[in-house]
């Protein structure tokens, strides 16, 4: 079985974003990048299906040069070969652009199974995996904390808030989208990093593809960036105990309105 995952590179979390000077993008000089965390446990399911059932793990990226230490990461953890799209035809796409060239990368290399976080720390759009399943005509199971695979059928739950948990069964081939909590990814070791260098990567630009992508055929765009607005200054009460309970109720009553 040939099993893949999407895997996307991301700033990491304790990185101080700064915005450029046109407030159309981001300053990336000082940014560390890391692997999107969700996609981590995408990775490491990718990995156990494949310790079950046999078969390659190959992992998928699409963005800058730099996303290969992303896919390298992976290769590390053991998956066995990536697949980038780093091409300056695939710039400026939105997540419709992308998961056009995703879906029909997957369907070059014949996946019969697909794996994704369950959304990316950076844009927090949600959407690529989803709309991936929908150009493959595949289900989608989104948001997974369990996973038992039965031949070409998979059982898997969901927490879909209030404490339930719903349990759906999807036929393969299909797509899932990983959460927190379906497994523990395991850590990339001295002699996976170093295996990881010689394992093949292959590249595809949008004419292999056969996609109109890039910043030209884009359906959403961004019109600006912008920081949020600084917080107010905090305010001390002063005076006796009691005169400050005043104050602070007639605060919360007539300023801040929550009583």
């Amino acid at each position: 079985m040939k099993i893949g995952v999407l895997l996307k590179q991301v700033p990491d979390t304790e990185t101080r974003i700064k915005i450029n000077g046109d407030a159309n993008g981001i300053e990336e000089g000082d940014i560390k990048w890391i692997v999107n965390p969700y996609d981590e446990f995408a990775v490491e399911q990718a990995l156990q299906v494949k310790q079950a059932a046999g078969g390659e793990v190959v992992v998928f990226s699409l963005g800058s040069s730099r996303t290969l230490d992303a896919a390298r990461t992976a290769l590390a953890m053991g998956a066995d070969r990536a697949v980038i799209l780093d091409d300056a035809g695939f710039a400026g796409s939105d997540s419709l652009g992308v998961s056009r060239a995703l879906a029909k990368a997957a369907q070059e290399e014949g996946i019969e199974l697909l794996f994704a976080g369950k959304q990316a720390i950076d844009d927090d759009a949600v959407q690529v995996p989803q709309i991936v399943g929908t150009l493959l005509g595949w289900p989608v199971a989104t948001a997974i904390t369990s996973y038992e695979q039965d031949g070409d059928s998979v059982t898997c739950k969901r927490e879909v808030g209030g404490g339930e948990t719903e349990i759906v069964k999807v036929s393969l081939p299909a797509v899932f989208t990983a959460d927190k909590g379906l497994n523990s990814p395991r850590y990339a070791s001295l002699p996976g990093i170093m295996k990881a260098k010689s394992k093949p990567v292959k590249r595809y630009t949008p004419g292999d593809l056969g996609v109109e992508v890039g910043a030209d055929n884009v359906q959403v765009t961004t019109s600006g960036y912008h920081s949020p607005p600084p917080r107010p200054a905090g305010r001390i009460l002063e005076g006796e105990l009691g005169d400050q309970v005043k104050e602070l109720v007639r605060l919360l009553r007539q300023e801040a309105k929550v009583l």
